[in-house]
């Protein structure tokens, strides 16, 4: 067997081996470690010792180590300075400005040289490595080729270096959604008050996990049973509901705690917990409701839309809720509903012979 190992991307490095329950209960004994189900990988923190201790977990298998750094290249400081100004200037937000810049130092220490002398083809051969290498995942590849385009054109003032690179074809996939039964088995397992009235504020408002963390005790308008979303996707603000369960969640939490500047802190006080935080504390309640297949925050957003669509709210009603600019992002929650799927009945159900051998059963 044959552990291979590639360079990830955000300080991680991407680890593929052959799939058996042992192999995967042996990977769960790791740290920081993630199942990236869509390229069918794990990936780890690149951190000392990591090789070696990949090697004494699987005793006798081949740890391949594919590792293509140029770690010594350090990207000039004048363009990233003026990456950041220019992403300041047209007005990204903070997280877009991090996302963007955190891609162009990664392209600049793959091409390790002047990116004004880097041809066409030198940065296809870095988005190749992306696909090919790194394994990122499709949202993560339009990312960067977003934040690539940004750099050549708008800071470089060289537009003709990335006019031929296309975007890939738009995949139609669609989102993680659970039961209402899972949702509240979820929520059962969290004991910490702090982390079951996130949870609950998230599934019950359709918020995403930045705009949770984001969050201010005065947005909650209990008069009005509304929640005001500051600054959202595309740095819009928005209201949408405050469930009275939830709210009183929130209350059980603030009892317990001094009230701040942000409704749910992070370690130091002056700043609001980090969304990655927020995964962790998910996946530990998924684990503890025993629920088998992984998900993300962002699926009790989803599943938020789909039960308020399979009670018979308006879809244009939710679509004010989530924040979408669009209609058309709203209607990806009518295929998955089981409002019109879940009243079909399958053809093998009404099979004769299978009614005959039930009844010899």
């Amino acid at each position: 067997m044959t552990v291979r190992i590639l360079p990830g991307c955000d300080g991680r490095l991407v680890v593929s081996l052959p799939y058996s329950p042992e192999r995967v209960e042996k990977m769960h004994t790791i740290p920081g470690r993630r199942w990236h189900q869509e390229e069918k990988v794990w990936s780890v923190p690149a951190e000392k010792g990591m090789l070696e201790r990949l090697r004494i977990i699987f005793p006798g298998a081949e740890v391949a180590m594919e590792l293509m750094r140029k770690a010594d290249y350090k990207p000039d400081a004048a363009v990233v300075a003026r990456l950041q100004e220019q992403l300041l200037l047209e007005g990204y937000s903070l997280q877009t400005r991090k996302v963007y810049r955190g891609h162009c130092l990664r392209f600049l220490k793959f091409i390790a040289r002047d990116p004004a002398s880097v041809k066409p083809d030198g940065i296809r051969k870095y988005l190749l490595h992306l696909l090919n290498d790194a394994l990122v995942s499709r949202s993560y590849y339009d990312q960067a080729i977003s934040a690539v385009r940004f750099l050549y054109d708008k800071v470089l003032r060289m537009p003709n270096a990335v006019e031929e690179i296309s975007r890939p074809r738009k995949e139609r996939k669609l989102p993680a959604v659970l039961s209402r039964e899972a949702v509240g088995r979820l929520l059962q397992a969290v004991d910490n008050t702090k982390h079951r009235a996130i949870l609950m504020l998230v599934y019950s408002a359709g918020l995403r996990v930045s705009e949770v963390v984001g969050l201010r005790p005065d947005d909650l308008d209990e008069e009005r049973g509304l929640i005001r979303v500051r600054g959202g996707k595309g740095r819009k603000d928005r209201y949408t509901v405050l469930s009275n369960i939830a709210l009183q969640a929130v209350k059980i939490y603030q009892a317990a705690y001094s009230k701040g500047i942000w409704l749910f802190p992070g370690a130091e006080p002056s700043r609001h917990l980090t969304t990655r935080t927020v995964e962790k504390v998910l996946e530990t309640a998924r684990l503890k409701a025993e629920i088998p297949q992984y998900f993300s925050v962002h699926a009790l957003r989803h599943s938020f839309a789909t039960h308020l669509l399979e009670a018979g709210t308006d879809l244009r009603y939710i679509q004010e809720l989530l924040g979408h600019s669009s209609s058309k992002t709203t209607e990806i929650y009518t295929h998955v509903s089981n409002k019109v799927l879940g009243k079909i009945v399958s053809p093998l159900d009404t099979l004769e012979t299978n009614k005959r051998e039930g009844g010899n059963g």
